[in-house]
């Protein structure tokens, strides 16, 4: 009994040290702009009957169950919390904040697209003499139709309107000015994505149906606020107090192991 309520523990604060990494994680994305949190759950794990009266009929009266249930410990369950964060102004031009939920931008990440809610646009000069439109990683963002979008250096500013339609200012008086759209899209599952690192997120498995490319008459369903960036949606005094309470919960636990431990040493112990 001793060895099993030890392992139980041993169970728990595996799961536990877990949850304590995802709160320093969400901790340490405080002020990384768009990033999602990462809330985490415990379930029960799978209990054991052990049936100790083999005879029911001698137990006439008995109000509870015939045997005991032990549990062997908890696991954790983590999901990604894709609630909208605070729009902080920056008043720089290639800043964008979506202001809906669950609209993402399309980055091309080594020939694979992978979408982000980090808005930090940046200008990447080419060997052709064109700048191209990257994110903070260097990363190329795509257009609708999932091409690179470049611009002519002959520019002196940028306009982005609420639907996501950039357009590039050129120096010279008459020119003609250069339009790309954004290419922004819906997810319909956003509890599908999975998080790929550096800010980005993608599916295990692509289906159709989780994602809803708005384009054409649909770019009026985009929202993006130019000059802004959105904030993560981590609180910190949430977080704060979710670390203490999984640090008292393990010390607890590690506790029990000691008080085990001592109790065998007492029983080896007996004459």
């Amino acid at each position: 009994m001793l060895l099993r309520s030890m392992i139980t523990a041993t169970n728990t604060m595996n799961q536990l040290q877990k949850q304590i990494d995802t709160i320093g994680h969400n901790m340490a994305n405080l002020d990384t702009n768009g990033y999602k949190k990462t809330s985490t759950s415990f379930q029960e794990l799978v209990k054991q009957q052990l049936n100790n009266q083999p005879d029911k009929e001698k137990e006439i009266g008995r109000q509870t169950d015939f045997g005991i249930r032990q549990g062997t410990g908890a696991k954790l369950s983590t999901k990604t919390v894709y609630e909208q964060g605070s729009i902080k102004r920056t008043d720089r031009e290639l800043d964008i904040a979506f202001t809906k939920p669950n609209q993402f931008l399309q980055v091309d990440v080594n020939g694979e697209i992978r979408y982000t809610r980090d808005g930090a646009l940046y200008l990447s000069p080419m060997n052709d003499g064109t700048l191209m439109l990257v994110t903070s990683d260097g990363h190329p963002v795509v257009d609708e139709n999932q091409h690179p979008i470049t611009f002519r250096d002959d520019v002196k500013g940028f306009s982005i309107s609420p639907n996501g339609t950039i357009t590039a200012i050129p120096r010279k008086e008459g020119d003609e000015p250069q339009v790309a759209e954004l290419g922004v899209v819906q997810m319909n599952r956003p509890d599908l994505l999975v998080a790929l690192g550096n800010n980005m997120y993608g599916f295990t498995q692509a289906n159709p149906a989780y994602i809803t490319y708005l384009e054409g008459n649909a770019r009026t369903e985009i929202n993006v606020q130019q000059g802004a960036l959105e904030s993560s949606n981590v609180q910190l005094t949430t977080e704060m107090t979710d670390l203490l309470v999984a640090q008292r919960s393990y010390q607890m636990n590690a506790q029990s192991i000691t008080i085990g431990d001592q109790m065998l040493g007492l029983i080896n112990n007996v004459r």
